[in-house]
């Protein structure tokens, strides 16, 4: 352990949620601007970065598909929202002196380039930091499993799933102070215990590839650098000894 980064590449999965700072939508450009500088440090040390951001502080599909609206329909809103917060990212980012693409699994040239398997890996060979926007480009599909999808497809070598807790709880954090933090789990233990730290088709993706996932708190500064460089942050899913 130390500044040494022990993964390659990675692919860092924010939700839409944690845009908005303390309130409950929207974007706060405060908090978009420390994402921005933490993946940054990341960049800077090299890492080739690829970026997910959920689209929940504008619109979650599942949130309007349980008022009646049609399933499809609310997804696809939900997935413009994620172009929305890409872009915002983006701009963030290019602040810093850090050079990005957008890359939408939904066509609209303007904005981003179309999902390239091929030029999105290059992109980062490149030192460009890549952001996929529009999730998996169809409904039913989590942008969780977006980000599942998209590092198996770039071979990224670790999931970084940021949140707002320290990690995976045996019980909710909020609500019972007495919850216990897992250090590690494995696939099963998440798919078998109902553990809402992805959905289980992120999850079964995960382990059909092999692909570790790192659950951490995005509101610890260096957090981030500190799971990259192999320190024990957050509860490790599948991280083989590689790491430690």
């Amino acid at each position: 352990m130390g500044d040494s980064p022990v993964f390659k590449r990675v692919l860092l999965k924010i939700s839409g949620e944690m845009l908005a700072g303390s309130g409950k939508v929207g974007i706060d450009p405060v908090e978009m601007q420390r994402f921005a500088n933490e993946i940054k440090e990341v960049r800077d040390l090299g890492i080739e970065t690829a970026v997910v951001i959920g689209g929940g502080n504008i619109f979650r599909g599942l949130a309007g598909a349980s008022r009646g609206m049609d399933r499809s329909h609310a997804d696809y809103m939900g997935m413009l929202a994620t172009v929305i917060n890409a872009l915002a990212l983006q701009d963030a980012l290019e602040q810093t002196g850090c050079f990005t693409r957008v890359m939408s699994a939904i066509e609209m040239h303007q904005v981003a380039e179309p999902y390239i398997r091929r030029r999105a890996i290059r992109h980062m060979e490149k030192g460009r930091v890549v952001l996929f926007a529009g999730g998996t480009g169809n409904p039913y599909f989590s942008t969780d499993t977006a980000a599942a999808l998209r590092a198996a497809e770039i071979h990224a070598e670790v999931i970084l799933k940021a949140t707002k807790v320290d990690g995976i709880y045996d019980k909710d954090p909020v609500d019972n102070p007495s919850a216990v933090l897992y250090e590690s789990l494995s696939y099963l233990d998440v798919l078998n215990q109902g553990l809402r730290v992805m959905d289980a088709t992120a999850v079964s993706l995960c382990m059909d590839n092999s692909l570790p996932i790192v659950v951490f708190n995005l509101n610890v500064p260096g957090n981030i650098r500190r799971a990259l460089c192999g320190e024990r942050v957050g509860t490790q899913l599948g991280v083989d000894n590689k790491t430690h």
